[in-house]
Formats: structure tokens, C-alpha cells, sequence
């Protein structure tokens, strides 16, 4: 689905110049996807786990998350408890062959998703009805629900506790800027867990000023 309504499709210098323009707004998602991962840090440290889902291209960036997490991002690490609901073929058929479309995902939250865990929902739309209906399960499961979404106000941010929404016109470049959270987060959470050299701008400064 799209992130709104255009007359074009940017090409070439368009495309980046969409970007630029998105990336110039971006800060305050900057400082949220930080701020998650050092959240998260905390989550996973005690034992609680991370579940992941979107549709199309959110798909393969929620796929990208887990990975980096079941992984690593960086340095090593222990490995953490993530899954991705949009890579589990069998059951993601099982579901939508038995159960109306919105269950999709929100059925998976009920099975894997315990009070304190995580639940990432990415959709550049925010209008996806199998991700808003996840993220109302995740809120009753007790899950913190946090998403990646396209302009604000829309449905899934609604319903999120907490929402990064991409002020931007293009489904492409709310794609790409979600990478960019999905990488500021997992830098964010490394640091937290002390995995060097995962640092800030202060950080480095402070490295680099005399004594």
C-alpha cells in the first residue's frame, strides 16, 4: 500500500532528492528509535523476547530486525530471542486459510507473545489491517507495542503505544527510512549492552577531548 496519494514516481536525482527531503525531518525518529533500542536492551537482557511482522517490503525489514538480533549487528554479542510472524510460511498459510485476513499476524502475537515482550509492527501506510489488528492484540497480550509507520495520523500509529512515523509523500522513501530506525535501534541497543564500539556523537566527542 502506499504511504499517500502522488501524481509521479520519482526517478533518479527525484528519487534521492525525496529522500534528502524526508531525512532533513527525520530527527525526532532518530531520538524514538534510539531510545528503543536501549529499551529493548533491557527487555531482552531479561529474558523477554521480540516479534516482528509487516507486509511486502515491511516484510523483509521485519525479517531484517530479527536477524540482526537473532545475530548480530556489529561486534558479537549473545543472541536474542526474535521472530519474524511474516517469514513463518506454513503458519501464515494455515491462518489465512482458516481465520478472516485480520488474523494473520494478531493470532501468531496471542501464541508467541508474553506480557513484556516487544511487538514491532511495520506498515508505511499504517492502514494495513492484519498489522493494526496485531498490534490491538499485542496491547491486550500486554505486549509494547511499537511501529514504523508512514505519515501520522493513521490507524496503526493510533493504536501503538508508541509510533515512528515517516513524514514523507513515497512508499519507497518510508521504506528507506525505516532501515535506517531498524539500524539506529539495534546501534542503540548494543550500546546499551555495552557492545562497543557502538556510540553516539557525544561519545566520540568525549573520546577526542583533552584532558
Amino acid at each position: 500500500m502506499n504511504a499517500g496519494p502522488t501524481s509521479f514516481t520519482p526517478c533518479d536525482h527525484e528519487h534521492l532528492a525525496a529522500l534528502v527531503q524526508a531525512a532533513s525531518t527525520f530527527s525526532p525518529c532518530v531520538e524514538l528509535a534510539d531510545r528503543w533500542g536501549a529499551r529493548l536492551a533491557g527487555t531482552l537482557e531479561d529474558g523477554g523476547r521480540l516479534l516482528a511482522a509487516g507486509n511486502g517490503g515491511s516484510a523483509a525489514q521485519a525479517q531484517h530486525l530479527t536477524a540482526e538480533l537473532v545475530g548480530r549487528y556489529r561486534l558479537d554479542r549473545r543472541p536474542f530471542s526474535a521472530i519474524c510472524l511474516s517469514s513463518e510460511t506454513s503458519t501464515l498459510t494455515a491462518v489465512v486459510n482458516d481465520y478472516p485476513p485480520e488474523e494473520l499476524f494478531a493470532r501468531q502475537v496471542e501464541a508467541h507473545g508474553r506480557e513484556g515482550d516487544v511487538l514491532v509492527l511495520l506498515s508505511t501506510s499504517g492502514r494495513s489491517p492484519n498489522v493494526v489488528e496485531a498490534a490491538r492484540r499485542g496491547r491486550e497480550q500486554g505486549l509494547a507495542v511499537w511501529a514504523l509507520t508512514g505519515p501520522a495520523p493513521n490507524p496503526l500509529a493510533e493504536v501503538a503505544e508508541e509510533a515512528l512515523s515517516v513524514d514523507a509523500e513515497f512508499t519507497a522513501t518510508v521504506q528507506e527510512l525505516h532501515l535506517v530506525a531498524v539500524h539506529i535501534l539495534c546501534a542503540g541497543l548494543d550500546r546499551a549492552l555495552g557492545v562497543l564500539p557502538a556510540r553516539t556523537r557525544e561519545d566520540v566527542t568525549a573520546v577526542r577531548r583533552p584532558a
